[in-house]
């Protein structure tokens, strides 16, 4: 288990820790705030299915997915701030194409160009955070990085319902712009380049290659991409869907921002524990029982419910806050496993880990949310088959280690 380098120590400071949850924040703002909003969005452009409402969360992950492709060896080259900004000017164009167009197409193109332009401070936030830190000390920054990022989701819906009720659905891609552009002017006056020269990379296709077969050699980094993606993917589908369940399912439309608030922070208890706990027992020792308890929630709630009924609304609170409680244990653990081993091609390697699993939860999301119309099961199964199978995929790296153990 690594311990902090005194250099580790000195570094750690609070405005570096929210500046990088800012930055990821600009996504989460980009995503919940926009929430209570699609039913009017879809009417105001014409949507009679409701459920490609679903589109406009999952088209933005889509956007991510491809952009971390773009941004992360350009990071390499370049540097990390350039880039930042660069994708933040992306975002400002796409976000002029939301708030000007008539058509759900235009919309649905315009929510792919705003992920892949977020897709820069997302993703090179991450491989920031990897070029200060390292080990175990790592995951307890990203601990405290997510943390602070799990806020937006708390209060981005309310924001959200409060704009449309006194403006439109407009305001609120005005009041990310404003948001996004306040983080920008403090990350250019604040926050130092993290990317030491030695480390640049020239910009090259057989660079890039010779990074993804890098990656790619790296077993442990792949899987553990893999099992970002399942557990993302079925999480993504609960925020494409949440809207639809509580306002169509269980006719709570005014409850629905405090109820995303509520379960968010579910995430953001376990998120800090987490922070506390991974010095002690170590990253993979605490993402593998906590895919243990995503897996067991979601099944034990498919038994009890495999008729369809939904169940009491308090009841599906609970059960929808512990599996939340076991994301919280996951997210920042998972990222933080698979990029350590790749920390001298810290940007490529947390672009292959964003788009990889990035491109893996968008149809998983997609899919199972096409069967989320009548009831909560669908999307408790799809918890369920993700995380059994991303139980496998740590059994699979365990016994590996123990393999290797013997044979040493």
């Amino acid at each position: 288990m690594q311990k902090p380098t005194t250099s580790q120590k000195d570094k750690v400071n609070i405005e570096f820790i929210a500046l990088m949850a800012s930055l990821m924040a600009i996504v989460a703002l980009s995503i919940d705030a926009l929430l209570p909003a699609l039913p009017d969005i879809g009417t105001d452009l014409g949507v009679i299915d409701v459920s490609r409402n679903q589109l406009l969360i999952t088209m933005i992950f889509l956007g991510l997915g491809i952009g971390q492709l773009i941004f992360g060896p350009l990071s390499d080259a370049f540097g990390r701030k350039p880039i930042i900004y660069t994708g933040f000017v992306l975002f400002v164009i796409a976000s002029i194409i939301c708030v000007t167009t008539s058509s759900f197409e235009m919309m649905i193109l315009g929510r792919i160009l705003q992920g892949i332009g977020l897709s820069a401070p997302r993703t090179i936030s991450i491989a920031m955070v990897r070029d200060t830190y390292s080990g175990d000390y790592m995951a307890k920054v990203m601990s405290f990085v997510v943390m602070v990022f799990i806020l937006v989701p708390v209060i981005a819906p309310t924001l959200g319902q409060f704009l449309i009720t006194f403006y439109d659905w407009h305001s609120i891609f005005y009041v990310n712009l404003i948001f996004g552009i306040f983080v920008m002017l403090w990350f250019w006056k604040k926050q130092p380049e993290t990317l030491r020269q030695e480390h640049k990379r020239s910009l090259s296709i057989n660079r890039i290659v010779k990074g993804t077969q890098e990656f790619f050699r790296h077993k442990t980094a792949v899987v553990y991409t893999f099992v970002s993606g399942l557990i993302t993917g079925s999480f993504m589908v609960y925020l494409s869907t949440s809207q639809q369940i509580f306002e169509h399912q269980y006719h709570l439309a005014d409850l629905f921002p405090y109820i995303f608030a509520s379960l968010a922070i579910a995430i953001g208890f376990s998120t800090f524990i987490n922070s506390t706990l991974v010095l002690r027992f170590g990253m993979k020792r605490i993402a593998y029982t906590a895919a243990i308890a995503y897996s067991a929630v979601s099944i034990l709630y498919v038994i009890l419910f495999s008729s369809g009924e939904n169940p009491d609304l308090s009841v599906l609170v609970i059960f929808f806050g512990l599996q939340f409680t076991s994301i919280g244990f996951l997210f920042g653990n998972l990222r933080s496993l698979a990029m350590e081993p790749i920390g001298h091609i810290a940007g490529i390697g947390a672009a292959i880990n964003g788009f990889i699993s990035t491109i893996m939860a968008v149809p998983i999301a997609n899919y199972i949310g096409s069967f989320v119309t009548n009831s909560v099961l669908p999307l408790f199964i799809g918890f369920s088959v993700c995380g059994f199978i991303s139980i496998i995929f740590f059994a699979f790296l365990n016994r590996k280690t123990k393999t290797q153990v013997i044979e040493q």
